[in-house]
């Protein structure tokens, strides 16, 4: 484990954190996003840390760098709290920094990479697979080979976020010994849940597991619920 706090410490001073997150029209989504800045906040009481979002939701960006700037925050690292780099992470918060750096030119403002691939992000999916199954730890060789394993994607228009979450399907798969799984997409790109569904089925496997790799709750989870149901 990396010593968080020493790293910290090399940032320069006037340093402040800002989250940069999508924004929902589901409050549920809102508020946990919140809960995130929240948590940090708590892990780090001496670094200045703010939330913002790109639509539907406030505080929006321009707002959250507001606040840092009035906290006398001159170094900036904006953080996408997005799991894969698709086109919000890769332009459309970029592209809000950098018009708010060219209104204020003494503010230095770095912008970091997506979740992504995390050992702890993976580790974390696989633990709500197992919870949902029923088991505490990976079980022994051969237990799963009765279940197939569908993971939920956000989907998106860029090719490689909707890579990345096969690639997350098949080493989550391959970790835990499934007998078969399939990544399936909540909107944009194919396949779409419910399409998914109607070919799991039709695959004769006793169990289905059905695993959303989403952030947090709102409109869309309780859309592929409702598939599930």
């Amino acid at each position: 484990m990396k010593d968080y706090n020493q790293l910290l410490s090399q940032l320069p001073e006037r340093s402040g954190v800002l989250i940069c997150g999508h924004g929902s029209r589901a409050k549920i989504a809102e508020e946990e996003f919140s809960l995130l800045a929240k948590g940090l906040r708590q892990r780090f009481p001496l670094l200045k840390i703010e939330y913002g979002f790109l639509e539907y939701s406030a505080p929006n960006i321009h707002m959250a760098l507001d606040r840092l700037r009035e906290h006398g925050v001159e170094n900036i690292l904006a953080v996408p709290g997005m799991l894969f780099a698709a086109t919000h992470a890769k332009n459309d918060i970029p592209s809000v920094l950098t018009i708010y750096q060219q209104k204020y030119p003494n503010l230095n403002i770095e912008y970091g990479r997506e979740l992504g691939l995390h050992n702890e992000m993976l580790l974390a999916f696989q633990q709500r697979i197992l919870e949902s199954l029923g088991y505490d730890q990976i079980p022994e060789a051969g237990s799963l080979y009765d279940t197939m394993l569908i993971v939920v994607g956000r989907g998106t228009s860029v090719t490689e976020a909707n890579a990345e979450a096969a690639k997350l399907t098949r080493m989550v798969s391959e970790d835990l010994g499934f007998g078969w799984s399939e990544t399936v997409y909540s909107g944009v790109t194919y396949p779409s849940v419910g399409r998914g569904l109607e070919m799991a089925c039709k695959l004769g496997f006793k169990k289905v597991v059905v695993a959303p790799y989403f952030l947090f709750g709102g409109r869309l989870i309780d859309r592929i619920y409702a598939y599930v149901d």
